[in-house]
This record gives C-alpha cells, sequence and structure tokens, in this order.
C-alpha cells in the first residue's frame, strides 16, 4: 500500500541526495511518499507546488485552447501539422508536471532518474516537433529541400535528444538543445532574408518563443535570484518557477506563429518564383 505523508517538511542539508540540485532553495523538501502522498501534497505549501501548478494550469488551459484556434477545417491533409503542434505544446507541460509531483516518490533515484527522462522527454519533443510547421511553411515552394530540411531536422533532433537524456547536469541539458536551436535560426533566417514563406507575422512569434525558452533556461542554469539572497525564494520567484513561467509563454508564442501560418498554409495565399 502507498505511504501517505503530511505536511511535515525538509530542509535542503536533511532531503534526499537526488533532490539536493539547488543548494540555493534551503528549505520546504517534501519527505520521500508515496503514489497517494505525492498527490496529497498538490494540497500543501512546499518548494515545488508553484511549478507543479503553473504548468499544471497551462496544460489544463491549452487543452481547450489548442482544438478551438487550430483551423483544422481549413487544412486537409495538413491536418498532422496540428496534431503535432498539439502535441508539441502538450508534451512538455505534462512531462513537468509528472515529475515535479511525483520526484520525491519513495522509489528514490530510480523513479526520479525515470521521471526526469520523461521531462526532458517533453522539452525534446516540443522542440522537435514545434518547428514541423514552421520549416514546412518556410520552404512550401520547395518540396525537396523542404523534405531535405526535414530529415536533417530530425536527424540532429536525435542527437540533441540523446545528449539531453545521457546530461549530468542542467547545463549539460540546456547545451543539448543547442542542435535544435541552431536549425530553427537557419530556417528563421531563411524566412527573415525574404527567401522563405510563410506568414509574414509568425516570424516574430517564432523569434519570441526562441527567445523566452533560452532566457528561462539561462535563468534557470543561474540559479537567479534565489543565488543572491540564499533562503528568500524558496518557495515562490526562485529561478525554477522563473523558468516555467517564461516557457508558458513561450509555447503561446509558439502556438501564435503557427496558427498564423496554417492558415496562410490552408489558403495558399503566397505565390511561388517558378509560378
Amino acid at each position: 500500500m502507498a505511504r501517505k505523508t503530511g505536511r511535515r517538511l525538509l530542509s535542503w542539508a536533511n532531503s534526499p541526495c537526488h533532490l539536493q540540485f539547488n543548494p540555493f532553495v534551503l528549505t520546504g523538501y517534501r519527505p520521500t511518499s508515496g503514489t497517494l502522498g505525492c498527490v496529497y501534497s498538490l494540497f500543501y505549501l512546499h518548494n515545488e507546488l508553484g511549478n507543479i501548478y503553473i504548468h499544471g494550469m497551462a496544460l489544463m488551459t491549452l487543452l481547450v485552447l489548442l482544438p478551438l484556434t487550430i483551423p483544422w477545417g481549413q487544412l486537409g491533409w495538413g491536418s498532422w501539422l496540428g496534431g503535432t503542434h498539439c502535441l508539441a505544446c502538450l508534451a512538455p507541460l505534462a512531462g513537468s508536471v509528472l515529475y515535479h509531483l511525483f520526484m520525491c516518490h519513495h522509489g528514490g533515484s530510480r523513479v526520479y532518474t525515470r521521471l526526469l527522462a520523461l521531462d526532458m522527454c517533453g522539452v525534446w519533443l516540443a522542440n522537435s516537433l514545434g518547428a514541423l510547421p514552421m520549416i514546412h511553411c518556410t520552404l512550401a515552394c520547395w518540396p525537396r529541400l523542404r523534405l531535405l530540411a526535414l530529415v536533417a531536422h530530425a536527424f540532429l533532433s536525435t542527437i540533441a535528444g540523446w545528449q539531453a537524456l545521457t546530461a549530468r547536469s542542467t547545463v549539460a541539458r540546456l547545451r543539448a538543445f543547442g542542435w535544435q536551436a541552431t536549425a530553427h535560426l537557419l530556417v528563421f533566417a531563411v524566412r527573415g532574408m525574404g527567401l522563405g514563406t510563410g506568414a509574414p507575422g509568425s516570424l516574430p512569434c517564432y523569434l519570441r518563443t526562441e527567445a523566452l525558452a533560452l532566457l528561462g533556461g539561462l535563468v534557470n542554469v543561474a540559479r537567479l535570484p534565489e543565488r543572491w539572497k540564499p533562503g528568500a525564494f524558496d518557495y515562490w520567484c526562485n529561478s525554477h518557477q522563473i523558468m516555467h513561467l517564461l516557457s508558458v509563454i513561450s509555447i503561446l508564442q509558439l502556438h501564435a506563429g503557427v496558427v498564423l501560418d496554417l492558415i496562410w498554409a490552408a489558403h495558399h495565399a503566397y505565390a511561388c518564383p517558378a509560378d
């Protein structure tokens, strides 16, 4: 039977070793718990509560928002782009909620490692699948080049996923996704120079998506602001919570850009040079 805990919280020094990854968050750690105990932690204050609710509320919102705002009826055969976009938006949020909710499970580092891998898979799916509509629309006039770009992106995404899953530190995990960020920047450059196609207003959305994701990753790595005053940000406004907020805004920016591109593609509102 799963064990259930109350509200007895631990200090950083007394928390399990695999949870001691931020030495500037000094209090508010949950004791190891069974599955029911982890779920029960949704109803009392601890230092992971903000992380769980930020992404949990965003997940519930997007489950309603995505189906209502994607122009499914106009996409035809391109509906797969809408489907992959939904997965790209929802996967990182779902993986994050599960990771933060059950990271104190009494299964210890073995369960924690699997939860972290699940969280990384969600981020990887966001970076991998999130770029497909952008690449598809940017290279709409060059089908062969588009296929080559999609294959190359899949190859780079495979490398990024492997490196992220085998990384030993937060810095290494952030660096792993640099492969995908580089590929995205190349596509941005093609569209920005007027060589590609796509909805006119989507590129700024994509640029904000990448900038916010990068900023969140850097804040998380730097452990700011809790590094400046250890213990003052144990429950609210620490670096990981800031990263969560920025990642939600980043996903919303991605969605805004993709919707513009999908509507543009559905209406065939472009003329290729060969035309």
